[in-house]
């Protein structure tokens, strides 16, 4: 990004998470000349569920820990930039902790961060943004934003590092929130944001990066879901409690009892309880039933899929079948498909192949070439 991509004069929120890629988004648009606002997102009390059966004592995590804040802190102040930290707390709970457990308990596999970046960074942030006269939201996320003079509408673009490419926690995103979004790391490799945040001799430099969800510490999250309920007992009541069922074949053939479909997700091999004497794998999870269903490797291929909340970037569904590269991880490579709207803000993906572990409640995001077409989240 440069300054033909925003007027310098005009001021714009950064959000300042305490890492390199925000810090050094900010640096780079300090750089620049532009008037910059650093916001640091206070989205959990990491003190809340310490001490809980499964969870620290202490508080931890990334999100929102006093180190973090610390290293924003001082990043906008080697900038000399004005820095607050902004409580989303309760929006963040409704949108995004809430959904994560309703949906953990029902045998989905959910992504949170695709729910944060749509309703609290480029919403809710957004909105305090307008406040104080910011025109634009800039962020450490590595991709691009394209305005595109023709059709009159702003495209999402993959990163030009497609290694560390975010679109597909991205492609949630309408056009009134691309419109105010800045990606200044998308035309950048990771290397050179090492070196970039060297360069302006960032006191977050070297500082490691992390891949958890925020508000979960560690990665159990059977133990935070039974924590944050046993806090929440109205919510509780109105989910499902996990009930205990059998871990199935395909064929109905029972191998063993289980505690609770949520503690499975489709691709997963070990803890099935189950000893065959031959790998298997879950292949599908049946809530209703309380079964999980096992089977062998090639059960876990499958061809198609139907997604519902779709989300077209360039705001209108397209008016008949696309020839789509299609993610349904974050790691999984794109692969040739065909995508077609359906009613109610559904959708069909038909890959040209089979693929591996089509999981509900993860997302499948629609590309053509380096331009995200949009999204939706897995039925």
């Amino acid at each position: 990004m440069t300054a033909d991509s925003a007027n310098a004069s005009e001021r714009i929120v950064v959000a300042l998470s305490g890492g390199v890629d925000s810090s050094t988004a900010a640096a780079m648009l300090h750089a620049e000349g532009h008037a910059l606002v650093g916001f640091t997102m206070q989205l959990w009390n990491q003190r809340r569920l310490a001490g809980h059966p499964g969870m620290p004592a202490t508080a931890s995590g990334r999100c929102c820990s006093l180190d973090d804040v610390h290293d924003a802190r001082r990043v906008a102040e080697g900038l000399g930039i004005p820095y607050y930290v902004v409580n989303y707390e309760d929006r963040f709970e409704r949108d995004v902790v809430v959904p994560f457990v309703a949906e953990y308990l029902a045998g989905r596999t959910p992504i949170p961060c695709s729910h944060c970046n749509t309703a609290v960074k480029f919403d809710e942030m957004a909105r305090t943004a307008r406040q104080i006269g910011a025109g634009k939201i800039a962020t450490g996320h590595y991709a691009r934003v394209r305005h595109n003079a023709e059709t009159g509408a702003y495209e999402l673009l993959r990163a030009v590092d497609r290694d560390k490419d975010q679109t597909f926690f991205l492609w949630g995103l309408t056009q009134e929130q691309l419109s105010r979004a800045l990606f200044p790391l998308g035309e950048l490799h990771k290397a050179q944001v090492r070196a970039l945040a060297e360069q302006f001799q960032l006191p977050v430099a070297n500082k490691p990066e992390s891949y958890e969800i925020c508000f979960v510490p560690g990665k159990n999250y059977q133990d935070f879901v039974a924590a944050y309920l046993s806090e929440r007992p109205a919510l509780a009541a109105q989910l499902a409690a996990p009930e205990p069922g059998e871990v199935v074949t395909r064929e109905g053939e029972v191998l063993a009892r289980h505690h609770g479909v949520h503690g499975f997700t489709v691709g997963q091999r070990k803890g099935l309880g189950v000893a065959t004497g031959e790998p298997l794998y879950v292949i599908e999870l049946r809530p209703e039933q309380k079964q999980v269903v096992v089977g062998d490797e090639a059960g876990l291929l499958s061809q198609e899929l139907t997604a519902g909340k779709v989300n077209w970037i360039a705001g209108q569904p397209p008016a008949g079948p696309l020839r789509v590269e299609a993610r349904i991880r974050n790691r999984h490579v794109p692969a040739p498909a065909r995508a077609e709207a359906l009613p109610d803000h559904r959708m069909r993906v038909r890959f040209d192949e089979a693929q591996r572990a089509i999981t509900p409640g993860q997302a499948v995001v629609l590309y053509q070439d380096e331009r995200v077409l949009g999204g939706g989240w897995i039925e």
